[in-house]
């Protein structure tokens, strides 16, 4: 019998965003953005029916990308972020035990995004905030963000950084089909994550707990040579640790789209089994493949109950199987 899936990074959006996700599909395939756009705004019958299909026993929910942060005024970004919030909350309520959800938030207006998170948190029941990457050109070290940083610190949950495209094209993937999700992504949303250790976000705040997709978005790979060339600059600020202990205390990783043994066993290694959580990308990628390679990839039952279902259980507030 397959193992209980709690799946932790799957897209959905609505009408209010429906030009953004157009664009998106346009750079896909024609098949892919067929499949992709059948399914991104189908919040309950086509997507409880393939994950009863396919082994997925709960999904959490999260606006897709570029969503509130590729929106450049401020005001309808805020209350674009509340409608969201509002329509995923009501799934959840009607599918308790089959839907869980992430914020979004509205960056362009600090103090909106902490008190959105404050209401998502403790008056809809969501389980932390996806944020798509910077907002537009701004990421989540600036000082401007700390009060964000204190909120789920306080409320005791995390900040998914979900990637999107950077503010300029990265020039060494110009011309080739490199900037988004084959490579380019990754590099900036791991870029996004190390912004926020050399700024002392997690020496101010500690308890803070970053999440982040694809295997860690490169950063498990990369964590010797980050420490061994940590003080090699005049330019690094100082911290009270390597680089290294960040990652490995405050930030939490999830398999979205990478259904591949050797990833996986490093992000076990490097993180610990306590801190990798099982992620599809639905329906970015097929809940299928990511349930086949959790079912038969070679890791030991404990850390595969860990990976699928206990962290998220543990991490998020999830209630467990009964």
């Amino acid at each position: 019998m397959s193992i209980r899936k709690i799946a932790v990074e799957e897209a959905f959006t609505f009408d209010r965003l429906a030009d953004s996700q157009h664009a998106m599909e346009a750079a896909m395939n024609p098949a892919w953005a067929a499949y992709v756009g059948e399914r991104i705004a189908d919040l309950v019958d086509l997507r409880l029916r393939e994950m009863d299909d396919e082994g997925i026993d709960v999904q959490v929910l999260s606006l897709t990308s570029p969503g509130i942060q590729g929106m450049t005024d401020a005001a309808d970004a805020v209350a674009t972020a509340r409608e969201a919030n509002d329509l995923v909350a009501a799934v959840v309520r009607d599918h308790p035990t089959r839907f869980a959800a992430f914020a979004a938030l509205a960056c362009q207006d600090p103090a909106a995004a902490v008190a959105e998170l404050e209401r998502a948190v403790c008056d809809l029941g969501l389980r932390g905030a996806l944020i798509n990457g910077h907002t537009m050109g701004s990421y989540l070290d600036e000082p401007a963000y700390w009060d964000l940083w204190e909120a789920a610190e306080a409320l005791g949950v995390p900040i998914y950084i979900h990637p999107t495209d950077p503010p300029a094209p990265i020039a060494s993937c110009v011309g080739y089909p490199l900037d988004r999700a084959a490579w380019g992504w990754a590099f900036e949303t791991g870029s996004h994550a190390l912004r926020l250790v050399l700024a002392g976000v997690f020496d101010r705040f500690p308890d803070a707990t970053v999440m982040l997709g694809h295997m860690g978005e490169l950063l498990p790979y990369s964590l010797a040579r980050l420490d061994d060339r940590y003080d090699f600059y005049e330019a690094n600020p100082k911290l009270e640790h390597p680089p290294s202990h960040y990652v490995k205390h405050n930030v939490v990783v999830t398999t979205s789209g990478v259904n591949d043994a050797a990833p996986l066993q490093c992000a076990l290694d490097v993180m610990g089994a306590d801190r990798v959580l099982f992620a599809v990308d639905y329906p970015y990628q097929r809940n299928a493949d990511a349930v086949a390679f959790m079912d038969e990839v070679d890791i030991s039952d404990a850390d595969r109950a860990l990976v699928c279902h206990e962290n998220a259980e543990r991490i998020l507030g999830l209630p467990t199987e009964t």
